[in-house]
């Protein structure tokens, strides 16, 4: 498996969340949303401009920001 930050995925590229390298409130939020470690994510669209990432996770659409995204560990098969 081949790591890398979730920013880094393209459009319709899949990969398995491995770390989320954040604080105590950072990691709560994301995986009171779904996202956590050993869950699949699909990318569905990268804004430009620093813009957000629309993410796809269990069927359902996240908007996440810039930021956060570059503190996710994903890793591709």
């Amino acid at each position: 498996m081949n790591e890398s930050l979730l920013t880094q995925l393209r459009q319709g590229e899949e990969a398995t969340v491995v770390a989320l390298r954040g604080g105590c409130g950072f990691q709560r939020r994301l995986r009171s949303i779904g996202l956590k470690e050993g869950k699949t994510v699909r990318m569905v669209a990268k804004h430009p401009f620093a813009g957000p990432l629309v993410v796809e996770v269990d069927g359902r659409q996240i908007t996440i920001g810039r930021g956060m995204s570059q503190k996710i560990t994903v890793a591709r098969p």
